[in-house]
């Protein structure tokens, strides 16, 4: 399977299912990956990072979940956080089906819906929004994507994203800050920083 295979609407590759079980703020994740989608049985190192150096959002109460795969970030946030409802978005429908799947799995599928961008609400505003985002999809496609989301955070609102080290986190945090969005690093682990933005 090529990198590219993830950020394609419809893989190409045959599906098969793959269990993974995460143990994130406290909670056993019993959740599903499968072929075509990122991290396909496992927790990457990436979200791994983004999950164990944070806190749960317990104030928010309407969470992001942006380019959700198999759905681990925005799920970790539905259980830990009881009163959130939480919006995951991908472009691939595999991976919108493996989240929907875990997501009644897990027993929350009240209130975490996973979906094409084009069918979040445009007036829907966010506290939070959190991300392992697609690096390598270029840094045009990754620019236009945050620029497209961030800006629905709430006034208060901040964004939490885990970006490798050697694939630009640090000239990301200035780029962000350019547009609008002041960003800090708040951890770093493992080649990977954990960047918080807040809304502009």
């Amino acid at each position: 399977m090529t990198e590219e295979h993830y950020f394609t609407a419809d893989p190409s590759t045959p599906f098969t299912r793959v269990p993974v079980r995460a143990d994130v703020w406290g909670h056993w994740l019993e959740l599903t990956t499968g072929s075509g989608v990122f991290a396909r049985g496992r927790l990457d190192v990436g979200t791994g990072v983004l999950l164990r150096e944070t806190a749960p959002p317990v104030e928010a109460r309407e969470v992001l979940d942006l380019g959700c795969g198999y759905g681990v970030i925005g799920l970790a946030v539905a259980v830990a956080v009881p009163e959130a409802r939480v919006t995951a978005v991908d472009v691939n429908e595999r991976a919108l089906l493996l989240a929907r799947e875990n997501a009644e799995r897990l027993g929350v599928a009240d209130r975490f819906r996973a979906v094409r961008p084009d069918e979040v609400d445009p007036d829907l505003r966010f506290d939070e929004i959190w991300s392992n985002p697609p690096i390598r999809v270029g840094k045009d496609a990754l620019h236009e994507l945050l620029l497209r989301w961030l800006p629905r955070l709430a006034p208060e609102g901040r964004a939490v994203m885990v970006v490798g080290k050697n694939l630009g986190a640090d000239s990301l945090t200035r780029w962000l800050g350019e547009q609008g969005f002041p960003t800090t690093r708040s951890a770093s682990a493992k080649g990977f920083r954990v960047l918080e933005s807040r809304a502009g």
